[in-house]
């Protein structure tokens, strides 16, 4: 009875912490935006400022996706939460390891599930 309400505790203090992060990531991604959509209407000089620019715009969107990808995990997890299986491997069934979800929180896949995954990729 004493390990489920640590571990609901547990949970809790990890819901807090993907939604923390939800809108970390969402604040990210509106000054990102901004930025990208200042450069895009700014007119270009030179060719070698053309260059940059384009760069520039490039690691903004690269990283705009990035925090969109790093969203969409966040937002599942809390939609797992919801559904009230958080915390379950989604490959396997079993309960994902503690240490890994306070590591990754937002870890949809038991440590061995990740690395068969992992294996098959390569």
């Amino acid at each position: 009875m004493r390990q489920e309400k640590e571990m609901a505790t547990d949970f809790n203090l990890l819901r807090r912490r993907l939604e923390t992060e939800r809108e970390s990531l969402l604040e990210v991604l509106k000054t990102t935006a901004l930025v990208t959509e200042r450069r895009e209407r700014e007119p270009y000089g030179e060719y070698g400022e053309l260059a940059a620019e384009i760069v520039e715009v490039e690691k903004g969107l690269i990283l705009e996706k990035r925090v969109r990808d790093q969203l969409a995990e966040v937002e599942h997890a809390l939609h797992k939460f919801d559904q009230g299986s958080y915390g379950l491997c989604e490959i396997c069934g079993q309960p994902i390891e503690p240490a890994r979800l306070e590591a990754l929180p937002q870890a949809s896949l038991c440590l061995s599930c990740k690395a068969r995954r992992a294996k098959n990729v390569m």
